[in-house]
């Protein structure tokens, strides 16, 4: 199986991008591309630069996608909604291909300092991505990320551990 994961943001400290490396480990045999959006940099979008065609950038995300069987990611929220570089990115991509996600079943999740874990950008998120060609087949919130994360183990509280590993389990018998 191919996963294709990414955080959506392009901070060199995501906390989104820890949260998904921790939950690839719990696939140690599929094969993994896990993309950092900082590698996907390109004009903010508008249907003017569109006129002069689309960013080499925003293909290989869709051929990121294609090339997949699954799809793995946390979404950073800032001002309560994504991020600019993935709403960038996912602006040019679905210019090309409506159906971003093009069916892949998908494990959404997100995470903040706060205590609501990124919860209105999860909300946005599971009402639009299927538009989007998202198969979102189990979402996580993970609330107060330095309070109930170590970088090096993990989730550390035990009820959100055991919500996690539910969760994954949950997802793998759905593929």
């Amino acid at each position: 199986m191919k996963i294709f994961a990414f955080a959506g943001s392009n901070s060199s400290t995501s906390i989104n991008k820890e949260l998904v490396k921790f939950v690839l480990k719990s696939f140690p045999n599929e094969e993994i591309n896990l993309i950092d959006l900082s590698d996907y940099l390109m004009p903010v979008f508008s249907v003017d630069l569109e006129k002069n065609g689309f960013p080499e950038e925003a293909h290989r995300f869709l051929k990121n996608i294609e090339d997949s069987d699954v799809i793995i990611c946390s979404l950073a929220e800032n001002n309560r909604s994504y991020s600019a570089a993935f709403k960038n990115i996912f602006d040019w991509a679905s210019r090309i291909n409506v159906k971003v996600f093009q069916d892949k079943p998908m494990f959404l999740m997100t995470t903040s300092p706060g205590g609501y874990g990124g919860g209105n950008v999860m909300a946005e998120a599971s009402k639009f991505f299927p538009q989007f060609g998202a198969d979102i087949k189990e979402t996580f919130s993970l609330p107060k990320f330095y309070e109930n994360f170590d970088l090096e183990n993990g989730i550390v509280e035990p009820e959100l551990l055991n919500t996690i590993n539910s969760k994954i389990e949950n997802f793998k018998s759905q593929l």
